[in-house]
């Protein structure tokens, strides 16, 4: 069968489309008065107090069993729930890759013990996490990680290495790792594990990055010694590598892979609404977006529910990653070009503001959840081409 044939269309059931209507409402309350350039930042904001409101309503944990209380519905709920999170430009780092990534992770792979005590604490937006995956010298070759943990007396763990561009690592309470439990980085994927490891543990230095806008979500963190308990693990150990690039089928085909500059185009067309007429070549641009946007939402959509049927369309988060990231980066250009169109509005400095963070922000969207060359790698294997 063509891989391609695997994007079968799929829609929302009604039943999750209904949360559409109480999701904005608690926005539009949640959100007001906060300016564009602010709510940009979106998934990049980070907001604590925020993320416990959503998990107040239920909001966090939205596909985990209500055993650990979880929502216990479907994918495409979380798929509603998060394309509104994103238009609106809500601030959801804090809970964000706890909620994407870990507690579904824990939640396949982890002990009885692991899911009582980290989903429900999750989905209260109590517990946040960070991914440690990059590590420096090694690019974005996540089999060649070099940070090793190495087993002790007490059963437990000595931790030693570095990890970087570990986003809100200097917030998070606990960092889940890929880190190497036996053999060298010449084995590649064999030898590698996932350990849950407690931020606060002594010999864990974090030191956060400066990007071009002047936020400081990515980080560095440096484990020297450090000991953890023999429950850190998750899974099996030496399981890593396949434990791991499930995991990354989470974070590769949501519509943070094609919202993360939404807000601008909100705030663009907002102007333009007000404007007494709207120039043909605003039109062409407003158009190339909403086309694009209609066939990316779609791709994502069969993502979703091929995640939700329990199947690992690794190849399909990976397109959707790579053609998701190129709209997102060419958005902010396609909008300045707009201004210069005959006719078009004097933008404000608001909106100004608010393509000028995007516009700074938008190389690292090519970065996030695996590059660009490697999402090809993949997409060139899934079609029988490499």
């Amino acid at each position: 069968m063509n891989p391609l044939q695997s994007f079968a269309l799929a829609a929302i059931p009604a039943e999750d489309e209904a949360l559409r209507a109480p999701v904005r409402d608690f926005l539009r309350s949640a959100l007001q008065g906060v300016p564009d350039a602010v709510r940009a930042r979106s998934w990049m904001g980070f907001d604590a107090d925020f993320s416990r409101a959503l998990g107040a309503r239920g909001w966090i944990g939205l596909t985990l069993p209500t055993a650990y209380g979880g929502g216990g519905r479907s994918s495409f709920a979380r798929f509603v729930l998060l394309e509104e999170l994103l238009a609106a430009g809500a601030p959801v780092s804090a809970h964000w890759i706890a909620d994407r990534q870990t507690a579904p992770l824990i939640l396949r792979y982890g002990t009885p013990a692991q899911r009582a005590f980290f989903i429900p604490r999750i989905v209260r937006g109590e517990l946040f996490m960070s991914i440690g995956m990059s590590e420096p010298d090694t690019g974005s070759d996540l089999a060649g990680v070099r940070s090793r943990a190495v087993p002790t007396a007490g059963g437990g763990w000595r931790l030693n290495g570095r990890k970087i561009w570990t986003t809100n690592a200097h917030r998070a309470h606990y960092l889940c790792a890929l880190v190497r439990t036996s053999g060298a980085p010449e084995d590649r994927h064999r030898g590698l594990s996932q350990l849950l490891i407690d931020l606060s543990l002594p010999g864990i230095t974090v030191r956060p990055i400066r990007d071009l806008s002047g936020d400081g979500h990515f980080c560095e963190v440096l484990f020297e010694d450090v000991e953890l308990p023999a429950d850190a693990l998750v899974g099996e150990e030496g399981a890593g590598w396949q434990q791991v690039t499930a995991e990354l089928a989470f974070e590769r085909s949501g519509p943070e892979r094609i919202h993360s500059s939404l807000v601008l185009a909100e705030a663009w067309l907002a102007e333009l609404r007000r404007a007494p007429r709207v120039p043909d070549g605003a039109l062409a641009v407003a158009g190339r977006i909403a086309g694009r946007m209609a066939v990316l939402r779609a791709m994502s959509l069969s993502v979703a529910r091929q995640l939700g049927q329990g199947l690992d369309p690794a190849f399909e988060a990976a397109l959707v990653k790579d053609l998701g990231t190129e709209f997102e980066q060419a958005l902010p250009g396609w909008i300045e070009e707009a201004f210069d169109a005959p006719g078009h509005p004097a933008p404000s400095d608001g909106l100004r503001q608010t393509l000028a963070y995007v516009t700074q922000l938008a190389p690292s969207f090519s970065l996030r959840g695996g590059t660009r060359q490697i999402m090809r790698g993949i997409i060139a294997r899934g079609l029988g081409v490499r």
